[in-house]
C-alpha cells in the first residue's frame, strides 16, 4: 500500500516515528515530495531555530533511509485540480502522480474524501491508519511502539507512560488498546 504523507503528520515526532517506523518495517510504502517536507521544517520554525535544525536533520535521514519516497512536484497535475484550500493541491497531486491508495492527513475538512475518491485515492487520519497496521500487523507494530517508546523514556531520562505518550501523539484509541503484554 502506498500512502502520502501530509506534512502535519511528520511534525509530531513520536507520530512521525511510529509512521517511519512501520514503514521500515515494510508495512506500507510512504511518500512525500519536497514540498511536503519543507512543510514541516517550516512549521517547526515556530519552535525556534534549533527545531528547524532539528527537523531539517531529520529529513536528510528520511531522504537516506527512504530513498524511493520521494516524487517529484507535478504542476501538470495540480493545475487540474480543485481543493477547499488551493495550498494543499500539491499533496492531492503527489497522491494521484505516485499512485498512493491514500493520504494521511488530520486536515480532514480540505482533502474531502468524495473529491479524493473521485481519483482512486482515500483520506486516512493517522490514528485509524495506525490502528489498522497495529491490528493487522501486532508484533511489527509491537516492535515499533517498543522502539519509539525505548527511545522517548531515553530521551526524557526518566520512564514515561507509553499510554500518555500516545495520547499526546493524538492516537488514544491505539492507546487504549495497546498494552505492555499486547504490543511485546
Amino acid at each position: 500500500m502506498r500512502v502520502v504523507l501530509d506534512a502535519c503528520v511528520l511534525y509530531p515526532s513520536v507520530l512521525r516515528d511510529l509512521l517511519l517506523g512501520a514503514a521500515a518495517q515494510g508495512l506500507y510504502q510512504p511518500r512525500w515530495s519536497e514540498r511536503i517536507l519543507e512543510e514541516w521544517a517550516w512549521a517547526t520554525l515556530k519552535l525556534g531555530v534549533k527545531q528547524e535544525a532539528a527537523a531539517r536533520n531529520e529529513i536528510t535521514i528520511m531522504k537516506r533511509v527512504f530513498p524511493s519516497c520521494m516524487v517529484q512536484s507535478v504542476p501538470y497535475i495540480e493545475a487540474r485540480l480543485l481543493l477547499p484550500d488551493p495550498n494543499d493541491i500539491h499533496v492531492f497531486a503527489v497522491a494521484i502522480h505516485s499512485q498512493a491508495d491514500a493520504i494521511v492527513t488530520f486536515n480532514a475538512k480540505d482533502f474531502p474524501r468524495h473529491i479524493l475518491a473521485e481519483e482512486g485515492l482515500d483520506r486516512r487520519d493517522p490514528e485509524s491508519f495506525l490502528w489498522e497496521l497495529w491490528s493487522h500487523h501486532p508484533f511489527e507494530m509491537g516492535a515499533v511502539i517498543l522502539k519509539v517508546h525505548t527511545t522517548a523514556e531515553a530521551m526524557a531520562c526518566q520512564p514515561v507512560s507509553l499510554k500518555a505518550l500516545l495520547k499526546r501523539a493524538q492516537l488514544p484509541r491505539l492507546a487504549k488498546a495497546v498494552t505492555v503484554d499486547q504490543a511485546f
